[in-house]
């Protein structure tokens, strides 16, 4: 550090050890400033412009030195000089002072963080120069964090200082007029019967409801400052409360909601009812999970005592009960139902032509153009394929196009390679590998299921060998080729090169938003640099604050439940945000894989908590001791507990066995309502069940932490009572 920088570091670090040494903060009390304000009004009578400049200069160096004391003094302002007087010299004093901490926090921080976060400071720079100036006039406007934080960070970036002191003159002057006229009204107090007066709790009341005032003057700016380029095309009237783009889960549970409240709401679909969940993902997933299990089971029958037989698979049969599944379940996602229900459901694309039109192409060929006040984009995602040389020609399948592909096939294919080893990839390569194909993953990390624990994972990668399936981790895949009529994958591990051939190739590396064809563009809606998801924030409101995206497109879970759950918030923002508006809370979002055995996990896991130097305890319950799981053959497994050390709040859990999915529900509950494992141990849970696994990990936090000195005394009271 160069000297200059640091005598004054040293300098600001005197002041400030003195303010505090000296005990200087009892002078900026309000029994201070009451007991004082006699003294004061002398010395204004006498020597009014001595009195401010000194009071002027004590104001700039609090704020300067980052020192507790500006509300006070803001209210001193106020009680001396008066509401206009008072005003002008605090809104300059402390504009002055943050600006010098602002010049400090620069000359002497900001250099060495530019050397130490430089690459990551430069998204932060871009949008200090885009948009700062307007981010610090909403954190002066509304302080959600404190002043003099703002003061010491925006030094660290590039602002300039002439924009960083009109801006802060600007956004604190409101708030400069609440605090000194609360100040004018305390200099009025002279008896008890004084604080009941209507100037004074006028005041008051005016410092409570200014913040929520100023919130929704700044959501008004906003609102206006988003749609100013479009403000000669809003409708004055509007042909729907809200338009839905997409009914997948996200989509479908927005317009439900919306018809439920008695908006009139109509919901796009350029594909199927039900999105990617009902007919290509979790439904068609499962059921085919079910008969690989039953092949799995027939197959493994001596554990249960039956005589081991072989299934004799009839691929097209079991092809077709997918389908039928899909049948069973449709109507839940009908055209009929959401329209009984209410909704105005459209089959066809939609585009967006502005903030509050939607233009729609019908299947039938006919083209309808409605205003809306406001929308949700649910429009999901789709697999995301990798750009591998000669994978067009060679032929691929994904989650979406594998169910009609594999109904036209009379048998499992006999060598089915999947790329990617995560929950989707994992899944159909053991069910397909039970129902008779030789199956290899490959996957580019080290481990398949890389998002959950390693253990979690281990005990998954056990369950896939046995099934027979290869795992090929580390490997890239570098191209496909076609040698003789058939097609190899050609992949690489340590610097060496395998060609694997194949039947079927399943691609199940990942999911990527469905952005284009809806009008974004013309739009100018941002995505994240990062997977491509539209950026929306904790409203789930993109760059227009009528629009909202829910569920695939905008993450930052891709699951279903999770799209249904931000579906609330948006549909409920859009239709109501005008009076109360509801922060999407991810704080509880569980997730399960449905291999054999499932991994269910929510909330932090033990490899997190060490990552984020958190320190915490792990609870462990094995199940293959849990009597219900060793009756169904199914001793294999664990529930492990994340809590806090010496405490029973439950801050994650991941579970591995049976019906894992199932038992996560309790632990899920017990987080969102902040119920400790105490209250799981003193619930009753019917025996034999699985959900004991659930009490028993309860009863291993609580054997850990039993006190093992008032139960010496117990002891020893028990053989005093022998005799």
């Amino acid at each position: 550090m160069k000297a200059s920088r640091l005598v004054l570091l040293l300098v600001l670090f005197a002041a400030v050890a003195a303010f505090f040494a000296f005990d200087l903060g009892r002078f900026f009390t309000l029994e201070q400033l009451r007991e004082s304000q006699a003294t004061f009004a002398r010395w204004h009578a006498e020597r009014p412009l001595a009195l401010a400049l000194a009071y002027f200069a004590v104001y700039v160096l609090i704020t300067a030195l980052s020192i507790p004391g500006a509300t006070i003094i803001t209210l001193a302002g106020g009680a001396v000089f008066g509401l206009w007087w008072g005003t002008l010299l605090v809104s300059f004093a402390s504009t002055t002072g943050a600006t010098l901490a602002f010049l400090v926090s620069r000359f002497i921080l900001r250099d060495a963080v530019e050397q130490r976060f430089g690459s990551r400071l430069k998204e932060v720079h871009k949008g200090i120069e885009k948009e700062g100036a307007f981010y610090l006039f909403s954190l002066r406007l509304i302080p959600v964090v404190p002043f003099f934080v703002i003061n010491l960070v925006m030094g660290l970036t590039r602002m300039r200082t002439l924009t960083f002191f009109w801006v802060s003159q600007i956004g604190m002057l409101a708030g400069t007029l609440v605090y000194v006229n609360a100040g004018t009204q305390l200099a009025r107090i002279d008896s008890l019967k004084d604080i009941l007066s209507p100037g004074l709790l006028a005041s008051f009341v005016l410092l409570g409801v200014f913040p929520i005032i100023a919130k929704k003057v700044l959501d008004k700016f906003t609102e206006r400052r988003a749609l100013r380029d479009w403000s000669g095309q809003r409708p004055r009237q509007f042909d729907r409360n809200l338009v839905v783009i997409g009914a997948g889960a996200g989509g479908l549970v927005s317009a439900y909601i919306a018809a439920t409240v008695k908006a009139k709401v109509t919901l796009v679909e350029a594909g199927k009812m039900g999105g990617d969940c009902l007919n290509y993902g979790c439904v068609p997933s499962k059921a085919l999970i079910r008969s690989a299990k039953l092949a799995h089971q027939m197959q493994h029958a001596a554990q249960w005592g039956l005589h081991e037989s072989p299934p004799k698979v009839n691929f097209p049969a079991v092809m077709e009960r997918v389908a039928n599944v899909i049948a069973d379940i449709e109507p839940h996602d009908s055209v009929e139902r959401y329209t009984g229900l209410g909704v105005d459901v459209v089959n066809g694309y939609a585009r967006l032509v502005n903030p509050w039109t939607v233009e729609i192409d019908g299947d039938d060929g006919k083209k309808q153009t409605l205003t809306t006040r406001s929308i949700v984009l649910a429009t999901g995602a789709r697999p995301f394929v990798p750009p591998l040389p000669g994978l067009e020609e060679s032929g691929y399948v994904t989650s979406d196009t594998i169910w009609e592909r594999f109904s036209q096939r009379e048998a499992a294919p006999e060598r089915l390679l999947v790329l990617g080893g995560g929950p989707i990839g994992c899944e159909l390569a053991q069910s397909f590998a039970r129902l008779g194909s030789s199956v290899t993953i490959i996957e580019m990390g080290d481990r398949v299921l890389a998002r959950e624990t390693q253990e979690a994972a281990d005990m998954v990668k056990a369950s896939l060998l046995a099934d027979g399936v290869e795992l090929l981790t580390a490997h890239k895949a570098l191209r496909c080729e076609t040698r003789n009529g058939g097609s190899r994958l050609v992949v690489e591990h340590a610097g060496r090169e395998q060609a694997l051939p194949y039947d079927e190739l399943l691609i199940a590396v990942g999911r990527q938003p469905r952005l284009e064809g809806y009008g974004l563009e013309t739009l100018g809606i941002p995505t994240r640099q990062r997977g491509g998801t539209i950026e929306t924030n904790e409203y789930l409101q993109t760059l227009y604050p009528n629009i909202y995206a829910v569920g695939d497109v905008t993450g930052p879970f891709q699951l279903t439940h999770a799209a249904a759950h931000q579906a609330w918030y948006a549909a409920v923002n859009a239709l109501f945000g005008d009076f109360k508006r509801f922060k999407a809370d991810y704080r509880v979002i569980p997730r399960v894989t449905f291999t054999d055995p499932e991994v269910a996990s929510v909330g932090l896991s033990p490899e997190q908590a060490d990552m984020e130097g958190l320190a915490v305890e792990v609870t462990r319950y094995g199940i293959d001791d849990l009597d219900r799981a060793i009756a169904d053959g199914q001793a294999r497994g664990f529930v492990q507990v994340v809590t806090p050390p010496g405490k029973d709040t439950i801050l994650g859990v991941t579970i591995v066995g049976a019906q894992a999915g199932e038992l996560l529900a309790e632990y899920v509950l017990a987080m969102k309502h902040g119920l400790g494992l105490n209250k799981i141990l003193g619930t009753i849970h019917a025996y034999p069940t699985m959900a004991e696994a659930n009490k028993y990990a309860a009863g291993e936090w609580k054997r850990a932490h039993a006190p093992e000195d008032v139960l010496r005394w117990v002891q020893k009271f028990h053989d005093w009572r022998r005799g």
